[in-house]
């Protein structure tokens, strides 16, 4: 039995460190070192006592009025394969700007305590480096990336490879290996400006970003919804979520139709100024939901000017979500579901008093523009051309949408037209020159050209065409039936030139439509 074969029996044994785990879609998990050789883990663990009091304040001070659109930013002081360091798990849901706000208050923590490094991972792994796709050197790769990526002073660093000892590992990096390399040579670490700008560059618009990411609307309520949100409003989150990812057995309790099974039921409603994140707001919005039969008996009437066409229907839908998340069973464990049944008990028992229409007046009205919705097709694909005439016209979404598409189209067209071919990576992959000699050798043929085939220099244009073809369909390309290469071409006649081009334009045409068709099905599916 060989040296590999034993180790797989190892598993409840010696050398068994647990089964490996994934992180969950749509989660960012992140830690905290305090990298000081000099330090006993007693100092190790007060020093990151006083980051997670400091991440506390930064959060109080950035989030006060800040609604997560799942888990929140969170800390924990764990000891685990003989590290002392800070944990947390954020689950972001369909928001994206939750897992970049994480990176924000990330990098402000680093450049506030120097000595610690920070790394943050999602279930893409590395995903930071995959900002910076267009700026990486080749060698890193997600297979090799994993404990390479650390912020430190607000800095994206990069351990870099080390030659015949990384060869020997698969070039796979260990966390106590990257720790050693931190501690002993810092010096050698990667800092290059133009990964980082890649992979930094939605952390620009912060902190504004913060109060962008939200949306303020008036809808009608029953009161008792409205004593829940107001007590806390992040509560909306959950149940907006709950509403989203309704099932049978969620919609089981709306099924009735007397209103006094409900627990928020269609009564005394008011019309109230509600926070949600934009995306739990598109997310209500823009579901269809037929009415309840119990909401259908009784429908919400109200006069106020700042109720807005749909004031009604929006309430109706948060109303059902409180409803299922409260009643559907995989939710008896959440924290939101026991804080809010705790909250009715005390309505129940006179101990808490719902709010008063005086009170409500007195709260922010505040309403936000509801455009950032509105998309323009035609707009949106003369921004994804390029095409001039877009700034003519309003544009579609808000300003940030669209200049993130400009960012994502411009770079996209870098990558495609630049000749250099990544030059800031070829020079990357060139300080490790004299590690990997003898491996480089292996790598270049005679000739002096890469022989794996991996760079943007050896894209062949024939090939992928002829892949285009196959893909929708078309015949191949007629190739060149000489095998002589010192014979004189026959000359065509100009009948079968005309056919050639004929054939070509008919070609043409046929791609154009085929094009036309699949612009048409992702317009229908709204990926456009």
């Amino acid at each position: 039995m060989d040296v590999s074969q034993a180790n797989d029996f190892k598993w409840f044994g010696e050398g068994f460190d647990g089964f490996p785990k994934v992180l969950p879609d749509d989660c960012a998990q992140y830690m905290i070192y305090t990298v000081d050789r000099k330090s006993s883990d007693f100092n190790v663990r007060e020093q990151l006592r006083k980051v997670q009091a400091a991440a506390t304040a930064l959060t109080k001070s950035l989030l006060n009025d800040y609604i997560w659109q799942r888990d929140d930013f969170t800390l924990e002081l764990v000891q685990r394969q003989g590290h002392s360091f800070l944990q947390g798990r954020t689950s972001f849901g369909d928001s994206i700007e939750d897992e970049w706000l994480v990176v924000y208050l990330l990098r402000r923590l680093s450049q506030q305590f120097k000595d610690c490094w920070m790394r943050i991972v999602d279930s893409d792994g590395e995903f930071l480096l995959v900002e910076a796709a267009n700026a990486l050197p080749k060698w890193l790769n997600p297979e090799v990336a994993e404990n390479r990526v650390w912020m430190n002073d607000g800095k994206l660093l990069i351990i870099p490879r080390q030659g015949k000892l990384d060869k020997a590992r698969g070039q796979k990096l260990s966390l106590d290996d990257a720790l050693t390399f931190i501690q002993d040579r810092k010096p050698d670490l990667l800092h290059v400006p133009s990964i980082q700008g890649e992979a930094l560059s939605r952390l620009n618009k912060y902190p504004a970003q913060i109060e962008k990411s939200l949306h303020r609307a008036v809808i009608v309520l029953p009161r008792k919804v409205i004593y829940i949100l107001h007590e806390n409003p992040a509560y909306i989150s959950s149940a907006v979520e709950a509403f989203y990812l309704r099932d049978p057995i969620a919609l089981r309790p709306l099924q009735s139709s007397d209103p006094s099974t409900l627990v928020f039921g269609p009564e005394d409603f008011v019309a109230v100024p509600v926070k949600f994140t934009k995306v739990g707001y598109a997310q209500v919005k823009g579901q269809e939901f037929p009415t309840p039969a119990a909401w259908a008996s009784h429908p919400a009437k109200t006069a106020h000017m700042r109720c807005q066409p749909g004031a009604e229907v929006m309430g109706m839908k948060v109303a059902c979500g409180f409803e299922m998340l409260l009643s559907d069973p995989h939710n008896v464990d959440k924290k939101p579901v026991r804080e809010i049944k705790l909250l009715l008990e005390d309505v129940d028992s006179g101990e808490a008093q719902l709010s008063s229409d005086k009170d409500i007046a007195d709260w922010d009205w505040r309403v936000d523009d509801e455009g950032w919705l509105d998309i323009n097709f035609e707009d949106f694909e003369k921004e994804l051309s390029g095409q001039p005439g877009a700034k003519q016209t309003q544009g579609f979404g808000d300003k940030e949408v669209q200049e993130d598409l400009r960012n994502l189209v411009a770079r996209f067209q870098d990558f495609l037209q630049d000749d250099d071919g990544m030059q800031d990576s070829e020079d990357l992959d060139e300080m490790d020159d004299d590690d990997d000699s003898d491996e480089a050798d292996n790598v270049r043929s005679k000739d002096g050209e890469s022989s794996d085939g991996g760079g943007l220099n050896d894209f062949d244009e024939n090939q992928f065409q002829t892949m285009m073809r196959d893909m929708m369909g078309l015949p191949p390309a007629t190739p060149n039936k000489s095998t002589n290469s010192d014979a004189k071409p026959k000359p065509e006649p100009r009948a079968a030139v005309q056919k050639g081009d004929n054939e070509s334009d008919e070609e043409e045409e046929e791609i154009r439509k085929v094009m036309h068709q699949v612009q048409n099905e992702l317009q229908d599916a709204g990926a456009l």
